[in-house]
């Protein structure tokens, strides 16, 4: 009997350097290679583009309102320089982060090859929605870079304003300072300011409305270079996003699906049980109606025969 019980305890053990194919069930270990760990460290990686991002537009916002204030030429020359790098820097990373976001997409979809980590488990769905977190952080993040470029724009638009009027004592109209705006050729409007002042004090205002003009516009067009990045990252984040829906509608059902039957099963085990509980009963009156037959029948035959 002994001899048995070791056979049979034999057959259960898992041959020494195979690993289990569910994992450690007492453990609640999950199977050994989902790649969630290299994934993570990639999401990581993203995360600390990110917060690169988020140092870069908070130093180009700085910069923007520092710009504001400048009425010089060179100052306004050293705040361009500045943020022409800080965009440059900001296109770079961006462009990156895209590229690893990409990356993320295509590995996602190899994973799912793996045992246990095809299309709606659990492993495919954290992969599939931290990938489209990482898209939605991204495309905001571009859209809070083209809310800048329009600032920019709009308060350019409103600084030249102030300097026309602060050296013509007149407010220009539209056209005048769209014309402005547009080639960045500020003399011939301030032609009469010129013979009236002297051409030696309007040059530092004309230098510097030249300067913003040239730092302005090369500005939103590095700024605008990263629209794309964000229509792109818009698409993705809408494809991702209803195919995402759809795979979490197709789990909420089939949990739903799984409670119906549990509670059936429950049902059939409760009626399952109370049919036992009245046999039992029918048993036992069935018992005691044979049992008062018998003493019926038994108690007079008894009595004749002591007579």
């Amino acid at each position: 009997m002994e001899e048995k019980i070791t056979q049979e305890q034999d057959s259960f053990e898992i041959p020494r350097g195979q690993p289990s194919r569910n994992g450690d069930i007492e453990m609640g270990t999950q199977a050994p290679d989902q790649g969630l760990e290299s994934f993570f460290k990639k999401v990581q990686e993203i995360e600390k583009q990110n917060e690169k991002l988020d140092k870069l537009l908070r130093k180009l916002q700085d910069a923007h309102e520092e710009s504001k204030a400048v009425t010089k030429a060179p100052a306004m020359k050293a705040i361009k320089q500045r943020m022409e790098k800080d965009v440059d820097e900001v296109s770079k990373i961006a462009r990156l982060v895209k590229s690893k976001i990409e990356e993320l997409d295509r590995e996602n979809l190899a994973n799912r090859q793996k045992l246990g980590c095809g299309k709606g488990t659990g492993v495919d769905r954290s992969r599939t929605s931290t990938t489209l977190s990482l898209k939605k952080k991204l495309k905001d993040k571009m859209g809070e870079f083209q809310t800048l470029r329009e600032n920019i724009h709009q308060e350019y638009r409103e600084v030249v304003e102030r300097r026309v009027f602060t050296v013509t004592g007149t407010r220009a109209d539209e056209e005048t300072i769209d014309k402005l705006i547009e080639t960045g050729d500020s003399e011939q409007i301030f032609q009469k300011a010129i013979q009236e002042q002297g051409r030696g004090r309007i040059m530092d205002t004309l230098a510097e409305i030249q300067e913003r003009h040239d730092a302005v516009r090369e500005v939103e067009r590095k700024l605008l270079d990263l629209q794309q990045i964000f229509l792109d990252m818009a698409v993705l984040v809408e494809a991702q996003g209803d195919l995402l829906d759809n795979i979490e509608s197709q789990v909420s059902s089939a949990v739903d699906h799984v409670h119906q039957g549990n509670t059936a099963l429950q049902k059939a085990k409760s009626l399952q049980k109370n049919s036992r509980k009245w046999m039992c009963i029918a048993i036992i009156i069935l018992l005691i109606i044979v049992a008062i037959i018998v003493v019926a029948v038994v108690k007079p035959w008894a009595n004749n025969k002591g007579a």
